[in-house]
């Protein structure tokens, strides 16, 4: 199709957010182009590592893209306190799925898409920047690279939120004070196809099966970033393995990456003949793994929303896909906000009440399945 023609949907952004929401659309016959400042591939350098929820296999299995990915399943999930009783544990078998989730590299994620996209024969301009986006009555102009484009809806799926570019009245942000600091490492001893997170005063860490190995996402201050990124290998195990104790032991790390951890959303995803997905819209604490999660909802969503829509960017529409995403959204950040403040500090009071919470959920099948299904579906497994 000619920029010079009308799209349905214009899609700013390549990764796997613009991808999905591409081959979504193209699945319901819905007519949309990519569209990546970047060269096309960029994201297969990539080397981060996803959580993946149950619901996020069954939307990539849709799209065509899961049987492409070389993912880890996770059967068990253990939570815990350090210094604190209580822990819990969310099982697969529980719930009656064959995995609460997988592991996968962001980059065999792209992959995955990127294939499925060229098979569906979908246009994606690469090097090719959107900009100069007007709404106006039937339509939205812009400018891509240097040529005019018109589409019925721009649809922004990637690229996280500039807060120097936008009113502070349309976002709200907090800093939480921490940083993640990512590495795989690996255990001689660790139970196949667990995963963990362990609430520390310091913030939380995460132990996710990477095939044979684990990946770490371990939350600290900005103080510590640096101590934690010099020390050698053995004094980088020897400090993870104080939290863990005896729960397993650790035996080799590879290269560790850090980046500063943050809440910034959109209070509105959606305006004028534009909507907002993934981190564009809202950018989470990664402690419970729902960001990439929560984006996959957000593509769904709207394809659901304007599949027999005449006008997929009208006014109409677009409060229909506010209104449908706004339980989910609202309450993914702030069980997310919440997990972060209520487990990040050293109150011994407050440590006792959040080991018994933990205690409680164990004893509680009915409350942990709840919180299982929530992270599996989101708010789609209750309304």
């Amino acid at each position: 199709m000619s920029r010079e023609e009308l799209l349905p949907v214009a899609i700013v952004g390549g990764g796997p957010v613009g991808m999905a929401l591409a081959l979504a659309l193209h699945k319901q016959d819905i007519a949309a182009e990519i569209f990546d400042e970047r060269e096309r591939g960029a994201g297969l350098k990539d080397r981060r590592t996803l959580a993946l929820s149950h619901g996020s296999r069954q939307t990539l299995e849709w799209l065509g893209a899961w049987q492409g990915i070389d993912a880890t399943p996770i059967h068990r999930v253990h939570i815990s306190h350090c210094n604190h009783a209580g822990r819990t544990v969310i099982r697969a078998e529980d719930e009656g799925v064959p995995a609460l989730g997988h592991v996968a590299s962001l980059h065999e994620i792209y992959k995955a898409l990127d294939k499925a996209v060229a098979k569906a024969g979908i246009a994606y301009h690469e090097h090719t920047r959107i900009s100069s986006v007007h709404a106006e009555a039937q339509q939205a102009s812009f400018i891509a690279g240097s040529a005019p484009g018109m589409a019925k809806l721009v649809a922004y799926a990637e690229g996280a939120i500039d807060t120097n570019k936008m009113d502070p009245e349309e976002i709200n942000t907090h800093d939480y004070g921490q940083h993640a600091v990512t590495a795989i490492v690996t255990s001689n001893d660790a139970p196949a196809n667990a995963a963990w997170e362990r609430f520390t005063p310091h913030g939380p860490i995460a132990l996710l099966p990477f095939g044979q190995a684990f990946a770490v996402v371990q939350s600290c201050s900005p103080e510590d970033v640096a101590r934690l990124t010099a020390m050698s290998a053995a004094e980088y195990l020897a400090q993870l393995q104080s939290h863990f104790a005896d729960r397993m032991h650790f035996v080799g790390a590879g290269p560790r990456y850090t980046f500063p951890l943050g809440l910034r959303y959109r209070r509105s995803a959606i305006d004028a003949r534009q909507v907002w997905l993934g981190n564009a819209a809202q950018t989470l604490h990664p402690v419970a793994g729902q960001g990439f999660n929560l984006a996959l909802r957000d593509a769904r969503a709207l394809t659901r929303v304007i599949v027999d829509a005449v006008d997929p960017g009208s006014a109409d529409v677009l409060a229909a896909y506010a209104a449908n995403r706004r339980v989910d959204r609202r309450s993914t950040i702030g069980f997310t906000d919440m997990l972060v403040r209520l487990f990040s500090n050293n109150n011994p009071v407050a440590g006792h009440f959040r080991g018994a919470g933990l205690l409680g959920l164990d004893v509680l099948p009915p409350v942990r399945s709840f919180i299982a299904r929530r992270m599996m579906f989101g708010a789609r497994a209750f309304f």
